[in-house]
């Protein structure tokens, strides 16, 4: 079944007309100074309206965990918590973790999920009340030492989970496909779902499942059967639970992983879309569930009454959430011109594109040249450019061969669809300095600084 997009909701971000409007905006206000050799911005007003659409696809007590690894700037971390109160944040790190507590999200809205916390992390998350998803059956044994320790009675705050490896296969990019046979993440549940029924059976405070089928790359229906397979699971294992004198299964955590255009023509699926077929896959998820026609009094729709009225949802979307909202701009220092092709020379590269120069094939965007004064350039060169960037090796090169308008010194590119999995994978080699990250709404009416650029001064304090 194919998921068609919605020309009334579109999927990109800022178009190449915003961009410009809002490049010239900057320059002319002096915003974009001379040491700013590369800026990052984000459209706050489209981001405000990708959280919109979340919130209101799903039921309105679905938690949305926005994913701390995709965009981790505390700037917009604090205004997400801000304006709605059903977001909060997916954490992969205690790191993760404790931005999430200084940026202002309460406990209940802070999901930890990494694959390797110390007995010390657990510790800190339960005393808190913070969200937790056990990894593994060996973590499961250190959260259950935990809760003994603290005497009988001691109830967990947190809601706990088992993250569940459905195993329905892998996407077309392998680094970010996690339910294939073998993943490092989860609980396989083929090889161990006796071990599986056997925890969520005898430990009452474990109350969630939990499960992530990858990210880009992912299709559609994947991401849907991971979902099902887990919710066959639950209605098996609540009714055991009902039996044993427990209570059922009351949190399910989707994860996130929809696919994002990062190309003009790319059709990715629609969120709303998505959520339907989830809602037909796995019913008892929402609480408007009856499919049209089914009969209500039915044994298949009672196991769905059964489960539908005590789940709470967590959804993980990160990518989907920050993605489209930010763009790139690097001033043009040089062009080297070679016999077969142009060498853009940028301030930007593997330092802030580190996917994008290892893995080239799976990782691309778009880009355009605007002149020293923000006009968006239009033709196409008789040879085609490399963008390379200023790190010492020879694989920073964020694209190869790419059709552009003739570039020049004092030129700016512009990578389109940056927003998330870029500032947040910096890296430190060759020691350079973090770029002015600027955010802005309505093609540049008003600007706020984000993040500062880092100055030279505080970037040789990492090493000491």
């Amino acid at each position: 079944m194919m998921i068609q997009t919605k020309p009334e909701l579109p999927e990109t971000g800022p178009e190449l007309i915003q961009i410009g409007q809002t490049l010239t905006q900057a320059l002319r206000s002096g915003l974009i100074r001379n040491q700013d050799t590369s800026l990052i911005f984000y459209d706050l007003t489209f981001l405000e309206q990708r959280i919109q659409r979340l919130t209101a696809s799903f039921p309105p007590e679905t938690l949305h965990g926005l994913a701390v690894k995709a965009c981790p700037l505390a700037r917009i971390l604090k205004w997400t918590s801000r304006i709605n109160q059903s977001v909060g944040v997916e954490a992969a790190s205690a790191g993760e973790v404790m931005l999430a507590l200084n940026c202002g999200f309460s406990p209940d809205r802070i999901v930890y999920d990494s694959p390797v916390k110390t007995r010390e992390e657990i510790a800190f998350t339960l005393g808190k009340g913070i969200r937790i998803n056990i990894d593994n059956l060996q973590e499961l044994e250190r959260i259950h030492d935990y809760i003994k320790r603290q005497g009988a009675g001691w109830k967990p705050k947190s809601s706990i989970g088992l993250r569940i490896n459905p195993q329905v296969g892998l996407g077309s990019i392998l680094e970010s496909s996690v339910a294939g046979e073998y993943s490092k993440f989860g609980v396989p549940i083929r090889s161990r779902k006796q071990e599986i029924e056997k925890a969520f059976l005898t430990h009452e405070w474990l109350i969630g499942l939990h499960l992530h089928v990858g990210s880009q790359g992912c299709p559609v229906s994947m991401l849907v059967d991971g979902t099902g397979v887990l919710y066959d699971f639950m209605l098996e294992v609540n009714e055991k639970r009902m039996h044993r004198g427990f209570a059922p299964l009351s949190v399910f955590d989707i994860g996130g992983g929809l696919p994002v255009s990062y190309h003009p023509g790319s059709n990715p699926p629609v969120i709303e879309d998505y959520v339907d077929r989830i809602r037909q896959r796995a019913p008892g998820l929402f609480s408007d569930s009856f499919a049209p026609g089914a009969d209500p009094e039915s044994p298949e729709q009672e196991k769905n009454n059964a489960a539908r009225s005590r789940v709470q949802l967590i959804t993980e979307f990160g990518r989907w959430t920050f993605t489209n909202a930010g763009w790139t701009v690097s001033r043009v220092e040089y062009v080297k011109d070679d016999p077969l092709v142009k060498t853009a020379m940028l301030h930007v590269g593997a330092d802030l594109f580190v996917r994008e120069c290892l893995n080239p094939r799976d990782w691309q965007h778009e880009y355009a040249v605007f002149d020293a004064a923000g006009h968006l350039k239009s033709g196409v060169d008789v040879k085609p450019y490399n963008l390379a960037g200023p790190l010492c090796f020879s694989g920073d090169i964020i694209a190869r061969e790419v059709q552009l308008p003739e570039v020049a010194e004092g030129d700016f590119l512009v990578i389109r669809d940056t927003g998330s999995y870029t500032y947040s994978m910096w890296s430190r080699y060759n020691s350079r300095q973090t770029p002015r990250i600027v955010g802005y709404y309505e093609e540049g009416a008003r600007f706020e600084i984000l993040r500062e650029r880092e100055t030279p001064e505080k970037t040789t304090t990492f090493w000491e």
